[in-house]
């Protein structure tokens, strides 16, 4: 099966993947018309999987259902409501229903989600799940035991904050997700691109990983201020709140923003991956405003 997405890393070209939530029901329509619509300009649609711990349809369904239309899906994955037998039961159900990429992560905190009271697993975290991915990849199980009807080819992405306050702690991470096979990195939502840089250089630099850098819509200054209050890690810097407030259309700056946030990045780091909520259909307008071209 041909990936344009493991095609454009091999190539060294400038990756561009698009967050889209799936649906919270059984409808996919909206779900699909606006991968449908990215699909020329993404090389790749990230499907979020329980994002902030809100319930919403099966992140694996929802990116068989792209595959299907002919888009080609990241598949978020999370240890949070997962054992190990269910991960690799997904994982190899993923395999088989075409989808080759995984986003590893650990998963948000239950108490920031609509489903406080449920219980989490956690078994295992983002390091230890491209680990699985890895020895499942190899055709063997969690317990070595081989695969009797064949190995998974799926390739590995992991998150990385290079905004973490920790950054012993963000490079030891970043470290250990690199051995433990990720090939790719997708940030999280980037405001301070000084940073961004010092993490290119002091800590990504020769690991030979792409990383992503998160591009975020703000549509307004009540969504900025939003960010900051109920975000852990993002910091909207007051200039660009200010840009909002200022404003005559504030969405319309938003889209300039995030325009030359992603023109920024190129001259940083390998990629980026651009997030809109319910603002999707936006994305396309942002790429073209930095000058970024249609991929078919």
């Amino acid at each position: 099966m041909n990936s344009r997405f493991k095609k454009a890393i091999e190539d060294g070209e400038f990756l561009i993947t698009a967050e889209v939530t799936p649906p919270k029901g059984g409808d996919p329509h909206r779900m699909l018309s606006v991968s449908s619509l990215l699909s020329k300009r993404v090389h790749a649609v990230n499907i979020t999987d329980g994002s902030r711990a809100v319930l919403r349809m099966s992140s694996l369904a929802a990116a068989v259902l792209l595959e299907r239309q002919g888009i080609e899906p990241i598949c978020q994955l999370t240890g949070r409501d997962r054992n190990i037998i269910a991960l690799q039961a997904d994982l190899m159900g993923a395999h088989a229903l075409g989808i080759r990429n995984i986003l590893a992560l650990t998963g948000d905190p239950l108490k920031a989600g609509d489903h406080p009271q449920a219980r989490a697993v956690f078994e295992l975290e983002s390091v230890r799940i491209l680990k699985l991915i890895e020895l499942l990849n190899q055709g063997l199980d969690s317990q070595g035991s081989v695969l009797p009807d064949g190995p998974l080819d799926l390739l590995k992405g992991a998150a990385v904050d290079p905004q973490s306050k920790s950054w012993s702690g963000l490079e030891s991470r970043f470290n250990r997700k690199v051995e433990a096979g990720a090939q790719f990195f997708q940030s999280q939502l980037i405001t301070d691109f000084d940073l961004l840089e010092k993490f290119m250089s002091k800590i990504a630099y020769g690991s030979g990983r792409p990383i992503l850098a998160g591009i975020f819509l703000l549509k307004s200054a009540k969504n900025a201020h939003f960010i900051n209050r109920n975000v852990p890690g993002v910091e909207i810097p007051q200039e660009i709140i200010h840009r909002l407030e200022s404003a005559k259309d504030p969405l319309e700056e938003g889209i300039n923003i995030a325009a030359e946030q992603v023109i920024l990045a190129k001259q940083i780091c390998q990629g980026v991956h651009m997030m809109a909520v319910k603002k999707e259909e936006l994305i396309p307008e942002i790429l073209t405003r930095a000058q970024i071209k249609s991929l078919q």
